[in-house]
């Protein structure tokens, strides 16, 4: 599967951001979808996870009740809302893609992952 992340930007805090991921080339529905993110001189971390067929999500604690991730299996496509924004969300912002079977738990582990978006800058300004 292909994943093509966009919806990044550059904000202000208390702002909102939507990033979409775009899924192409394979059965979309088969996969378990993350969301992860970079800030510089940081590694990779864990934002969000959804299962295959959107009923299950899992957060990291830092952007819970701020962050909703979300899927569109007729248009093969996952989504960040992002709320209320900080300046310590300030990241590359990464869609991930797993084959799962249906009831697999959600995975956190990055490595856990087989396939990963380009990446969309999202930028927090105080």
């Amino acid at each position: 599967v292909q994943l093509q992340a966009s919806g990044g930007g550059l904000v202000q805090a208390g702002d909102s951001l939507r990033l979409s991921c775009a899924a192409s080339g394979s059965t979309f529905s088969r996969y378990g979808m993350g969301w992860f993110r970079q800030a510089p001189g940081k590694e990779r971390e864990f934002v969000a996870a959804i299962s295959r067929t959107g009923g299950s999500t899992k957060y990291q604690d830092p952007v819970k009740g701020r962050f909703t991730i979300s899927r569109d299996n007729t248009n093969d496509a996952v989504y960040l809302q992002m709320n209320s924004l900080k300046p310590e969300d300030t990241a590359v912002y990464y869609c991930a893609a797993k084959a799962i079977a249906l009831y697999d738990p959600l995975f956190e582990d990055d490595t856990s992952y087989d396939y990963w978006g380009q990446g969309t800058q999202v930028t927090v300004s105080s």
